[in-house]
């Protein structure tokens, strides 16, 4: 093949859903990856695109170890870092906040590296994913994600029958059409939005795009992985069990 249809391994890892480009890079200088059986440690070596790529165990010993943490947001804090004088709403990921009995415990460790994976705007709340681990990250926020968002919203406003059709589909943002969502009412005054993106406040959005006030939202799922009673301002780690599709 030639060397204009290769790509880097590392990107190819990542496309590949394997790790993120930056564990790819740790793993290839560390020797722990091979390529069609052979190791390949060479940063910046490029493979064809149909190679078969495995990690050796010391690579995947180490993802198992990779932390991934459920928070459940409240409103006024900031998903990401934020400037004064907000608080970002890992400050509240401490062992005093802790829920539940797993025995795995909080250790200084499991902040290395970790980072928000779908962010909540200051005055929404809910769930809140941090992880170190690139495969989830991109599995919720890549540019081909697929995974569902669940939100409880409530609004103000009167939203007629064609209004809500629109919700579903119809609409555009930043000169972009929004991919299909599924929004349905749940009482007089919530509804229930399903999306498979998440635009900078895009529910809020198209919520005023056909006339309704939010005064609430909250996220209560990500894939498969659900609030539940989760207490507010309370995190848990994920669980080995627990999957996002």
């Amino acid at each position: 093949m030639s060397e204009d249809n290769k790509v880097r391994l590392s990107k190819l890892m990542a496309e590949k859903g394997i790790c993120s480009r930056r564990e790819a890079d740790d793993y290839i200088s560390r020797g722990l990856v091979m390529v069609n059986g052979e190791v390949v440690s060479q940063l910046g070596t490029k493979v064809s695109p149909d190679v078969k790529i495995t990690l050796e165990a010391q690579a995947l010993k180490q993802q198992k170890r990779l932390a991934t943490i459920l928070l459940n947001k409240p409103v006024g804090y900031v998903s990401a870092q934020p400037e004064p004088p907000y608080q970002p709403a890992i400050k509240l990921i401490t062992p005093q906040n802790q829920f539940g009995n797993s025995k795995t415990r909080l250790k200084e460790e499991h902040f290395k590296g970790l980072a928000v994976a779908g962010r909540l705007d200051i005055d929404s709340q809910g769930l809140l994913l941090f992880t170190q681990d690139g495969r989830i990250a991109k599995k919720i926020i890549g540019e081909e994600s697929k995974v569902e968002k669940e939100y409880i919203v409530r609004v103000q406003g009167t939203l007629p029958p064609d209004k809500l059709k629109l919700l579903n589909f119809g609409l555009s943002l930043d000169g972009k059409k929004l991919k299909p969502a599924k929004v349905e009412w749940l009482n007089e005054d919530q509804l229930r939005f399903i999306l498979q993106e998440g635009k900078k406040r895009q529910i809020r959005r198209m919520c005023e795009l056909v006339g309704l006030k939010v005064t609430g939202l909250k996220r209560v799922r990500i894939g498969k992985i659900r609030l539940g009673q989760l207490p507010e301002g309370q995190w848990r780690f994920l669980e080995e069990d627990e999957h996002l599709d």
